[in-house]
């Protein structure tokens, strides 16, 4: 995709959330998530506020590893950015769709906060989840890895380090400058309008990840597959997309209208936290199953064949209703 022997399989594993600082897989989420992918075959990105720093997921986990990156400010940024440099990752993923918050309104009724807020649900939610709580009573809640100094020992200092809101003065001139800072395959996340995508290609960016953050920013904003097709149109240079990805058919839907990679987040944290990397693996082999029993439905022998012929408008229409 970017210069690269192609790779047998249709997928990209692709780690957005902050939600595997709360698996039950121990502290190791990402490296668990990391490993999977590599098995796979399939790249692995690593998110800003992950599980396991940037160093512990290069040291161990080899294949192709991204990082993802907040711009919260330009030297922690630049901070971040040199350190994936140092430990080999090939890909940096600039995400631009959190200027602010969401207003989530569940985390809102439950008090979501890092860290974590012992209130009474929370305490009958331990009660009623022993295998959960007694993971966190042996491991100890999972750290915001990447954050983790001296001067931020606890989870509390951490999240203080880390602001997820993006610097509100980052521009195309910004995007130039972390050009010229990353000499590798650079990525921008969070696009839903074709002509930003141009303007991400002519700033220097290798390609776009067509995204609406799974929907938890703005539950009201497009589906990325409503933009696909003129993305598609319109830069010819790698388009990758996310968002709501639960299965192999969706999957082959995207790729037949123009998508380069599916990435997936929220489908392999149900498996780490079910069952660590192999619940990660078991995840990828049924979604693997379900891109080939669709590709042999439908008489396509091989992905790179698929193009929106394979397609009725009808189907086309109904998915950017649900994903």
């Amino acid at each position: 995709m970017f210069g690269k022997s192609p790779r047998p399989r249709a997928l990209g594993l692709g780690i957005h959330h902050t939600e595997s600082v709360f698996t039950h897989s121990g502290p190791n989420a990402d490296l668990a998530l990391a490993r999977a992918a590599e098995q796979a075959n399939i790249p692995f990105t690593l998110s800003t506020p992950a599980s396991n720093s940037i160093e512990e997921v290069a040291a161990g986990a080899g294949g192709d590893k991204w990082f993802q990156l907040y711009v919260s400010s330009r030297e922690q940024s630049e901070w971040l950015v040199r350190r994936a440099l140092e430990a080999g990752y090939t890909t940096l993923v600039l995400t631009i769709d959190v200027a602010v918050n969401g207003l989530r309104e569940r985390d809102i009724r439950n008090n979501f906060k890092i860290p974590m807020n012992m209130s009474p649900s929370v305490i009958w939610d331990g009660i009623t989840h022993p295998s959960w709580s007694m993971d966190y009573l042996l491991n100890g809640q999972p750290q915001l890895a990447n954050f983790v100094t001296k001067d931020a020992s606890d989870l509390e200092a951490q999240a203080n380090a880390m602001s997820r809101s993006l610097d509100a003065t980052f521009d195309w001139a910004s995007l130039r400058q972390l050009r010229e800072l990353w000499p590798h395959t650079l990525l921008v996340k969070g696009i839903l309008n074709a002509d930003d995508a141009v303007q991400c290609v002519a700033n220097g960016a290798d390609g776009v990840i067509l995204s609406n953050h799974g929907g938890r920013q703005l539950s009201e904003v497009i589906s990325p597959l409503q933009v696909l097709a003129e993305t598609r149109q319109k830069i010819d240079k790698p388009i990758l997309i996310d968002s709501g990805y639960r299965r192999g058919s969706d999957i082959v839907k995207s790729l037949a209208l123009g998508a380069d990679c599916i990435l997936l987040g929220r489908a392999t944290l149900y498996g780490v936290a079910a069952n660590g990397q192999e619940g990660v693996s078991d995840v990828l082999r049924i979604l693997q199953n379900e891109v080939d029993n669709t590709l042999a439905q439908i008489g396509c022998s091989d992905v790179r064949d698929l193009n929106p012929g394979y397609l009725h408008e009808d189907s086309i229409r109904l998915m950017q209703q649900t994903v």
